[in-house]
């Protein structure tokens, strides 16, 4: 009898030491960061989560939204010459070569086209300005407050283009109800056709997709101001998580981290417990 008590007691200690060691949140490099649940937008973790920062590429999962919402998948683009001759990553295009507006929605988020963010926001919106007034009336509709865009694909502006991890994650979570959204971000390799014949092999660049059990999206992000950014997905059962990292030295070990954590610990917090949603105080 002496024996299983002591046994159950050594057992009931190292349950309690695990439970804990789950509970104490990750040390992450990241500068801003954020856990939130996507359903609940419960918040599991937050590091400057109102801090002002360039979301770089991240920048391109309002652009998607917004062409979703706005723009006719089977419509055929013509790139226009300022679009193919847009700065940093790019999907190669051709001033005048011409693509349905789904494939080019998939250049712009798996390889992130900064060219094809500048074709869809000129197709779409008819004009540039007006597709970039559309993400910052999207922005405001969605309800975040630290958040304001002047160009479609993320390259810096230091007075005109920042967001929060607090705002990416709402954003996101936003994003996810839009199935063909889902879609394209969980796309890990497409074909993407050009009207006029060419054939484009393209792999998303979130290596989280092939490394991390669960990862279904969204958008990594790089430019020098910025840092290494990454808003990550992961579904475990009836679980979605959000993982919004902004300049970090290691953007994927910070989300991986982040996402386990988030795993391990759902179902032992209590619902209102953390900061209420609309709190702008920072974490």
């Amino acid at each position: 009898m002496i024996r299983i008590i002591l046994w159950l007691a050594i057992f009931f200690l190292s349950w309690q030491q695990a439970g804990a060691a789950q509970a104490v949140p990750p040390e992450i490099g990241a500068q801003a960061a954020i856990l939130m649940d996507a359903r609940s937008q419960y918040i599991y973790y937050a590091k400057e989560r109102d801090k002002r920062m360039y979301p770089a590429s991240t920048t391109k999962i309002m652009t998607l939204l917004v062409a979703l919402k706005r723009g006719d998948p089977n419509s055929v683009v013509t790139v226009d010459p300022k679009a193919s001759a847009s700065m940093g990553s790019c999907l190669g295009l051709q001033a005048g070569e011409q693509m349905e507006l789904k494939e080019l929605l998939y250049g712009m988020m798996l390889v992130s086209g900064n060219d094809a963010a500048e074709a869809v926001a000129v197709h779409v919106g008819r004009n540039r300005p007006q597709f970039i007034r559309w993400m910052n009336e999207e922005a405001a509709r969605i309800g975040v407050n630290g958040t304001r865009f002047s160009n479609p694909h993320g390259l810096p502006d230091p007075s005109n283009h920042y967001t929060t991890a607090f705002d990416l994650a709402l954003i996101t979570a936003e994003a996810l109800n839009y199935p063909d959204f889902r879609r394209i971000v969980a796309t890990k390799e497409r074909t993407v056709a050009s009207l006029n014949g060419g054939l484009r092999q393209v792999k998303n660049s979130n290596a989280l997709l092939d490394t991390f059990y669960g990862v279904n999206g969204v958008k990594t992000g790089y430019t020098k101001a910025a840092g290494y950014c990454l808003v990550a997905t992961a579904r475990r059962g009836d679980t979605e998580l959000i993982a919004v990292i902004l300049n970090s030295p290691n953007r994927y070990q910070d989300a991986a981290r982040l996402l386990e954590y988030g795993f391990n610990i759902r179902g032992t917090v209590e619902k209102g417990s953390s900061a209420p949603l609309q709190s702008r105080a920072g974490v």
